[in-house]
């Protein structure tokens, strides 16, 4: 079992930029395909971004591509999402995923372990 714990969430104006950390234990980091999902208020747990093993590949919705960049840090256990020119729409919770299979389209990973979440509030 994977132990994920996030950070760097909180409330923030339109248009600035916000980077979530993700802090994994409990199992080998550098064999866990990561992720980053988000779920707003009343709806649905939403994909972000994926990235492989070694971080060589990534994988981004088409909501946030271009503006959410992940990424990781085998040595230090940890997985990053970038967020820039955050809008009121990103306003949601945020979590962050581990899947031990390896995948080559990303956008089809199937997390067994979910941290706890951090809320973004994003105000216009």
């Amino acid at each position: 079992q994977v132990q994920l714990v996030e950070s760097g969430g909180g409330v923030v104006q339109a248009g600035v930029s916000l980077r979530l950390s993700c802090a994994a234990s409990g199992r080998t980091f550098s064999r866990l395909t990561m992720g980053w999902y988000r779920q707003a208020a009343g709806k649905e747990r939403e994909f972000l971004a994926a990235i492989s093993w070694t971080g060589s590949n990534t994988g981004y919705s088409n909501s946030v591509k271009g503006r959410f960049t992940i990424s990781r840090d085998n040595a230090k256990n940890m997985v990053y999402l970038q967020m820039n020119n955050l809008k009121p729409d990103d306003t949601a919770v945020y979590y962050c995923a581990a899947d031990p299979l390896f995948y080559i389209d990303l956008t089809k990973m199937s997390p067994g372990s979910w941290g706890q979440g951090t809320q973004v509030t994003v105000s216009s």
